[in-house]
């Protein structure tokens, strides 16, 4: 699904340069359960825009189902994300005057379509049909967290990437989440890709990546 060869990223920051990633190399199967774990200024963020086709690298290649992604264009890129990967974050990033339907809708929209019947499937996926007309500011945030799940969901992409899933959760409503993460990795063989800071949410996962100083330092199966 996902193969990294030797990947940099630098970015100029005036008349310095910052060098981000420095030579990565990462294979991600089908249907794998990835976790990239490191500290701040690791590199992990940027490697998942990267993965996300939301940045091109600075050099190395990226291929992603076996097409070379990484020297593509913005628009090539985005039809690229409309069509194959869907994305959770941290803050959910729902519109809040917008219904949860309508919230999931988006997620179709952007890819050029939209299907009232197919959103309130996925919302149905993850336990929140009774709570489709609801606002972002009336659902807790485990189910603002679901409500975007969903959204990733609903253009059934067969790669979803996830920054700090769990972040802005208190645990209970963490393990809510992965539990629902897991079990739709299972039933529908997505691959999934996620950063997290939390060993206990790593441990979830098939494979857990460990970047620091922007290189894999070392990765292992769970």
């Amino acid at each position: 699904m996902i193969q990294l060869q030797d990947i940099t990223k630098v970015y100029a920051m005036g008349k310095r340069e910052l060098t981000v990633l420095r030579g990565v190399n990462l294979h991600v199967k089908r249907g794998e359960l990835v976790a990239i774990m490191g500290p701040s200024g690791s590199g992990k963020s940027t490697m998942l825009n990267l993965i996300g086709c939301l940045d091109n690298p600075t050099s190395g290649r990226y291929y992603l189902e076996d097409k070379e992604v990484s020297r593509l264009n913005g628009g090539e890129l985005a039809q690229i994300r409309s069509r194959k990967i869907g994305f959770v974050f941290q803050s959910f990033n729902l519109l809040p005057r917008l219904s949860a339907l309508a919230n999931v809708e988006l997620g179709m929209r952007y890819a050029g379509g939209s299907n009232r019947k197919r959103a309130m499937e996925a919302l149905d996926m993850v336990g929140l049909s009774e709570r489709a007309s609801h606002r972002p500011t009336e659902l807790s945030g485990g189910e603002q967290q679901r409500v975007a799940i969903a959204r990733a969901l609903v253009k059934n992409p067969p790669l979803i990437l996830a920054d700090e899933p769990t972040g802005n959760l208190d645990s209970h409503s963490g393990e809510e989440i992965m539990s629902i993460l897991t079990s739709l990795h299972a039933e529908r063989g997505i691959t999934l890709v996620m950063i997290t800071h939390e060993a206990d949410i790593a441990r979830y996962c098939q494979r857990v990546i460990h970047l620091k100083d922007g290189q894999i330092e070392s990765e292992e199966k769970v």
